[in-house]
């Protein structure tokens, strides 16, 4: 079976639902209806977004519950080497607690000299319409005002990689449906990029969107095009669905064709 749009659609219409996002670190983003707290806490959900995903839940719970109600008076009032201590024992495979500092407390100097997160990612995005180059200013910026490195946790646009997490949480922030909150109404979602990961790449390969070698992000890029001729206004409006046969058990990709 061919992945067209009326194949797609299903899927969305099938998997796009609340009750299938767990196990899934998006499922942390439920409780914040502010979005200055949202974007916080989904910068950090998406930066722990690596492993087995029930495995990064117990120390991205137990950060969010050190954060307290609004993670965006936390980020900003506590400095870094605060956090830190607070953070002590938590970790997720490499990251210690002085990387999650430094995220935090990047994240916390970039809302107090931009107003929010979003604004710092407009300062790359609003020139040529670009998320990458909007999340080049963002996590720039992230860096500057952190005092210390936040590692692999943030992710380096300028590498030319997927940037898998960094386009998931801008997924979360820009589009908005039954699993994905939203919140930067100054981003289109035509202009997001698909978030590949190890499944949605090996179904792009399958789907023929992309014969390229490598998940980079020219790789992104061209799976994104392949999807915005099925879809101009919303891409990665499949993401969701498609992510489900990584994500729970059951669930193979050869059930797609």
């Amino acid at each position: 079976m061919e992945l067209d749009r009326r194949r797609l659609d299903a899927l969305y219409t099938e998997w796009n639902h609340p009750e299938f996002i767990s196990p899934d670190p998006l499922e942390t983003l439920t409780a914040y209806l502010k979005i200055p707290d949202r974007e916080v806490a989904g910068l950090l959900a998406a930066a722990m977004a690596y492993g087995r995903v029930n495995a990064l839940l117990v120390p991205l719970k137990r950060i969010l519950e050190v954060m307290g109600g609004s993670p965006l008076a936390y980020v900003c009032e506590r400095r870094e080497s605060e956090i830190a201590k607070d953070l002590e024992g938590i970790v997720h495979r490499f990251a210690r607690p002085g990387h999650f500092a430094a995220l935090l407390a990047g994240a916390g100097g970039t809302i107090r000299s931009h107003g929010s997160l979003e604004a710092a990612f407009l300062q790359g995005y609003c020139q040529n319409k670009d998320v990458v180059d909007g999340l080049k200013s963002l996590t720039l910026i992230i860096r500057e005002r952190a005092e210390a490195d936040p590692g692999h946790l943030l992710p380096d646009p300028e590498k030319g990689s997927a940037c898998k997490r960094l386009l998931l949480f801008l997924r979360w922030m820009v589009r908005r449906d039954s699993v994905d909150p939203g919140g930067w109404d100054s981003v289109k979602p035509s202009h997001l990029l698909l978030p590949l990961d190890t499944w949605t790449y090996r179904i792009a390969i399958k789907a023929r969107w992309t014969e390229r070698k490598s998940a980079d992000m020219k790789t992104v890029r061209e799976v994104t095009s392949a999807l915005s001729i099925l879809n101009p206004d919303d891409p990665i409006r499949y993401d969701f669905a498609l992510s489900r046969f990584g994500i729970r058990s059951g669930l193979n990709i050869h059930q797609l064709f």
